[in-house]
């Protein structure tokens, strides 16, 4: 338990002083500005402020008491790793039309099995988030990542060249 206090502590202090040497007004920065800093960083740097982002808007959106937010970060950051190393072990080949039946079936039933890693994770997850916050909480924790997930894709499918799904509309 010392360990993990002890890691928590670093992990937040590390956090800080990188929040520190980041002092910027994100939200009053135009987005070109923002872009500017954001390729400046080094991609660790960049992962960092990613996760710092992630943990403020969950924070925030689900309105997290105060005094239950770095039990509910300390969660959150476990189940996001965890995810992550479940998501690792699965890398899908997609040279679909060369694959034989036997690789395919192998492959469909690696995704299946990954995917239900990741259920079972979430349902353990959300077991502990539920002694942090409330399970309607936990709810739209799991439904505003859905939302994050779905925005950087449509980010992802536009490109530069081609505007987004939601600026179209």
């Amino acid at each position: 338990m010392k360990k993990i206090a002890a890691a928590l502590i670093l992990i937040l202090a590390i956090q800080f002083s990188f929040a520190q040497q980041l002092n910027y007004d994100w939200k009053s920065m135009k987005p070109e500005q923002r872009k500017e800093v954001i390729q400046k960083m080094n991609p660790s740097e960049r992962m960092s402020l990613l996760k710092e982002f992630r943990e403020k808007m969950i924070v925030a959106e689900l309105a997290v008491p105060q005094n239950n937010q770095p039990e509910f970060i300390h969660l959150y950051t476990q189940y996001q790793d965890r995810q992550n190393d479940i998501k690792s072990k699965f890398t899908p080949s997609e040279d679909y039309e060369n694959m034989t039946d036997e690789e395919a079936t192998r492959q469909l039933n690696q995704s299946f099995e990954v995917g239900q890693q990741l259920l079972d994770n979430r349902k353990n997850y959300a077991q502990k988030f539920m002694k942090v916050i409330s399970p309607q909480q936990v709810l739209k924790m799991y439904q505003t990542e859905g939302k994050m997930r779905n925005k950087i894709l449509d980010k992802k499918q536009a490109g530069p060249n081609n505007p987004s799904p939601q600026r179209r509309r």
